[in-house]
């Protein structure tokens, strides 16, 4: 099993890439990658999530 891996699915099932989290926590998609590798703290977590949450709608929006 993949660590972090309910980020991994989400992000994927909502369309959103790892270099666009990354940009969008204000760190490099190598930083950000290898964040992943490890479980992270469930604080750190939610932030992530509401990020994905974020850029997905505005991918929904652009789209329409």
């Amino acid at each position: 099993m993949l660590a972090n891996e309910n980020i991994r699915k989400t992000a994927k099932e909502k369309g959103v890439r790892f270099w666009e989290i990354a940009i969008a926590e204000g760190v490099s998609e190598a930083t950000f990658t290898r964040k992943m590798r490890m479980e992270l703290p469930d604080a750190e977590k939610q932030a992530i999530f509401k990020i994905i949450d974020k850029l997905a709608a505005a991918k929904q929006t652009s789209d329409k």
